[in-house]
């Protein structure tokens, strides 16, 4: 059986998207929220809008988050790939503690 290399790249880049410790804390706050935007993720996380920005970015071209824009608000939340991602990977790491 051969592996479908667009498939195996697709899911080596979503995992990667979720090995940042930011990045994975602002995927398990949009599991917990829901929608978000970047203000609350900011102030949830602790860290500069600006660097939220940059990472809600980097989850969203993974396809792990899409974003609605409602004025000059952008909220983001989780893709199923990105609930899947994340149930499967967060118990494994809830064990090891």
């Amino acid at each position: 059986m051969r592996l479908d290399l667009d498939a195996v790249d697709a899911a080596a880049t979503r995992a990667k998207a979720l090995s940042d410790r930011t990045r994975l804390a602002l995927a398990v706050a949009l599991r917990e929220g829901e929608e978000l935007c970047v203000c609350d993720l900011a102030w949830i996380v602790g860290k500069a809008e600006n660097l939220v920005g940059h990472h809600l970015r980097a989850l969203r071209l993974a396809g792990l988050t899409v974003s609605r824009r409602d004025g000059k608000v952008v909220f983001y939340s989780l893709t199923p790939a990105g609930s899947q991602l994340l149930d499967a990977h967060l118990p494994a790491a809830e064990r090891a503690q």
